[in-house]
């Protein structure tokens, strides 16, 4: 079966290099931070906070500000340009998508934004015992439990829409076999 026989384009229009290595730099990251976040909590509820849970807590946040950084400048590289929508969606799947990935850019800026805020007032600034993150708020340990569990409800929700995207990719790689995947794969 050739291209054309699928609606495929000959030549997908694609993401740059730069945009598709923050794409999989950042996924591999939050695929393994929402994980970390939730174990460290639920250990930390369950042995109290030993010296273990205080290290899972600083990678946590070592991780979550690494990731803050590179999602502003994964936008910064998206507005300065990305292929057309795929040429093979129906209105549907462009709806769709368009909605999942503002989803994802939002939750992947605001939850690391709360992460920072809620340790801001915790105060637990520490990272490793290095440097400390500035804070972004005043102590106060009621409103960081609050900033925190709104964390990680959103965290959960981004969780859900990286498998909602996960499978949209999947879907359309190997049921549709259009040329959505081919935009942002291969890595670099």
């Amino acid at each position: 079966m050739s291209a054309s026989d699928r609606n495929v384009p000959d030549v997908p229009a694609r993401y740059g290099t730069t945009a598709r290595a923050l794409h999989w730099v950042v996924a591999l990251i939050v695929i393994g931070l929402i994980p970390l976040g939730l174990y460290m909590v639920a250990r930390g509820e369950a042995t109290g906070f030993d010296a273990l849970t205080g290290s899972l807590y600083s990678l946590h946040k070592f991780i979550g500000f690494l990731v803050l950084w590179l999602i502003v400048l994964r936008v910064l590289v998206r507005l300065r340009g990305a292929p057309p929508p795929e040429a093979t969606l129906t209105p549907f799947e462009r709806l769709a998508s368009g909605a999942v990935h503002a989803g994802l850019y939002a939750l992947l800026l605001v939850v690391p934004l709360l992460g920072w805020a809620g340790v801001s007032a915790y105060p637990a600034l520490n990272v490793f015992g290095l440097f400390d993150v500035p804070a972004l708020l005043s102590p106060d340990e009621a409103l960081a439990k609050r900033i925190l569990g709104l964390h990680g409800l959103l965290a959960k929700i981004l969780g859900g829409l990286a498998l909602l995207h996960i499978a949209a990719a999947l879907y359309h790689r190997f049921l549709k076999r259009d040329g959505v995947m081919a935009r942002m794969w291969p890595p670099f």
